[in-house]
């Protein structure tokens, strides 16, 4: 059961965890089929499961596995990295220090080891890991995700921020999770954007609102500069197949909070 006082940081872990294994899990992320050799057994064509049935019954499945998983992994956190926040580290800096991402090694290893013996036996059940030897490999980027985003500050007011902040996110249309902002010209090249004339100084500003998912998927398939130059708003990344697919697929993921 889940404290109330940690009941946002949760909702901020479940979606970071949900990310790294949708992103693990996405039809989009693994291999296509081998080519088929010749020979007379390719005559004989195995009966598969109808894929649209399929990945519903995958999805629902998978929900409550997330879900489940998501309590068991957050409650055997150091309380102090339950319940981080932006204040929090305002009055115990000693706790940015600390966690400060990318985690240390010792710092990871003293969390991986405080999860339940349990965990390996989960991700492997859905071959989200292979053996045990990458349980920390997996947990990290999950931790660092959920620490940024837990101790970030919060967003300075501006008109493009919040006049059409959505309660759905823009690519997936997933209600009752948690958005963030994606600035649909990045950040790290506004200056290159302006100097070389892709955009306008007053077009920097402007965010789509993301799931942690999709927002974390839009960075994965495009680099910043492709993002400034190609794929700067919702309607052109939604022309795009790969994002479409991961759209359908992530979509019938429906967290539900217990």
């Amino acid at each position: 059961m889940i404290p109330d006082s940690e009941t946002d940081n949760f909702e901020i872990y479940l979606e970071c965890l949900s990310a790294t294994v949708v992103a693990n899990l996405s039809p989009t992320s693994k291999k296509g089929p081998r080519k088929r050799t010749k020979g007379r057994k390719n005559e004989i064509k195995p009966v598969v499961q109808d894929p649209t049935e399929k990945q519903e019954n995958d999805a629902a499945e998978l929900s409550d596995f997330v879900q489940y998983l998501a309590e068991e992994l957050f409650l055997s956190l150091p309380p102090d990295l339950r319940t981080l926040s932006y204040a929090v580290i305002q009055d115990h800096p000693g706790l940015s220090s600390k966690y400060a991402t990318p985690l240390s090694p010792d710092v990871l290893s003293a969390v991986v080891s405080s999860l339940p013996p349990t965990t390996t036996d989960s991700l492997s059940t859905y071959s989200i890991i292979p053996d045990p030897t990458c349980l920390e490999k997996f947990i990290d980027p999950i931790l660092s995700s959920y620490i940024d985003a837990a101790v970030a500050p919060p967003p300075e007011y501006t008109p493009a921020l919040t006049a059409t902040h959505p309660h759905e996110c823009e690519i997936c249309e997933r209600e009752h999770v948690p958005l963030t902002y994606h600035h649909l010209i990045p950040r790290q090249v506004h200056a290159k954007a302006v100097k070389r004339g892709w955009h306008q100084e007053w077009e920097l500003c402007k965010v789509a609102w993301l799931c942690r998912a999709c927002h974390s998927f839009v960075h994965k398939v495009a680099t910043n500069e492709e993002l400034a130059r190609e794929w700067y708003d919702v309607e052109l990344l939604m022309g795009r197949e790969d994002i479409r697919k991961f759209a359908q697929w992530v979509g019938r993921v429906r967290w539900r909070a217990r």
